[in-house]
């Protein structure tokens, strides 16, 4: 990182871009332009296969709304269809869908391999997924 001191002044930037933008319009001076291919927007996202495709990779609902940064409730409405995950999320759904691991691991997480994900139950109650193994009643 460099220091306050070496660094440029804003007001330098500035002058120095206005100077190139100047030099370019008059045509004495040229930019490398790249042109890209955009893909296509990723395909929707059915709440059946999200469920199907977080289950084959092994994780939570809650892991896996952290994967796709959002929230736990998010990821519920999703697998129960009301919601429909954004471009952003189809786009990571699809990279998860092709490879877990590596997308796990960009995130910071461990692979499912090594973080065996429990049996997906959903409370028939509150829609929310249950803890197992289900923990003893009291008497």
């Amino acid at each position: 990182m460099t220091s306050p001191r070496s660094r440029k002044p804003l007001f330098e930037w500035l002058r120095t871009g206005l100077e190139e933008a100047i030099l370019h319009a008059k045509g004495e001076i040229t930019h490398k332009a790249t042109t890209l291919d955009m893909p296509d927007p990723p395909p929707e996202v059915r709440a059946d296969e999200l469920t199907g495709i977080r289950l084959r990779g092994g994780i939570s609902q809650a892991d896996f709304a952290q994967v796709l940064n959002a929230s736990t409730e998010t990821v519920q409405g999703g697998e129960l269809g009301p919601r429909r995950p954004s471009q952003a999320a189809s786009r990571l759904i699809r990279v998860f869908r092709q490879n877990p691991s590596c997308l796990l691991e960009v995130v910071g997480m461990t692979t499912p391999q090594a973080k065996a994900a429990p049996p997906h139950i959903v409370d028939a109650k509150n829609g929310k997924e249950a803890a197992w193994p289900p923990s003893p009643r009291r008497r």
